[in-house]
């Protein structure tokens, strides 16, 4: 009986030691990604204001480098400019066309781009859906499909089309709707979350054909 215990034993204290060494491995990920994203508003001088602050008129302030935290999510935003053109209204299908500069908090460097003279004519687009506030998209074209091979557009990407106008450039003093986030690892790319690393983009919206 002894030999039988014992195995069992040994295996199972394994099993446990395994465990819990996987979760405190993710544990100082989790640790290392909100130090960096913490380092990172610090650096850049960021306001943090609430959902609260942000909802009585949903305008974040550039001048004070405001950018309002959604603690389900922890996206943080700040909105640079509406933008032209409308909301995509509920029930409502489109393409969206975005430019975007990508940087990994991590190692605090550029990592991805679309505002390049090469890709100049080639914004990425995703195809969007609004279902009764609740945003999906997937990638239709562009670099972050080519980059990731996937068509799944990160959470964080879809989060401000609550708050901004997706539309077209018609007039001499139009501007596309403008924004920045810094993504966790849980509302990134696929790679992101798989390497719980928090990114941090700059990016643009068009309404697309």
């Amino acid at each position: 009986m002894k030999r039988f215990f014992l195995p069992l034993f040994c295996m199972l204290a394994g099993i446990c030691l395994t465990s819990c060494h996987d979760t405190e491995t993710y544990a100082d990920q989790k640790k290392t990604e909100r130090e960096a994203i913490k380092k990172f508003i610090a650096k850049q001088g960021i306001k943090v204001i609430s959902e609260a602050e942000f909802k009585v008129d949903t305008v974040t302030d550039v001048s004070k480098k405001e950018f309002v935290l959604f603690e389900n999510t922890g996206v943080y935003m700040q909105i640079v400019r509406k933008g032209v053109g409308t909301k995509i209204k509920n029930g409502e299908s489109v393409n969206v066309l975005c430019r975007f500069n990508e940087y990994n908090l991590l190692t605090d460097s550029l990592t991805l781009s679309n505002n390049i003279l090469y890709y100049s004519s080639l914004p990425d687009k995703m195809a969007v859906t609004n279902t009764l506030g609740t945003f999906t998209a997937s990638f239709i074209t562009g670099s972050m499909m080519q980059w990731y091979k996937t068509t799944s557009v990160p959470a964080g990407w879809l989060t401000p089309l609550s708050y901004v106008n997706v539309g077209r450039l018609i007039n001499e003093n139009d501007q596309l709707a403008k924004v920045n986030i810094i993504v966790p690892h849980s509302q990134g790319t696929s790679s992101a979350t798989a390497s719980v690393v928090p990114f941090y983009y700059e990016l643009t919206y068009e309404r697309g054909i």
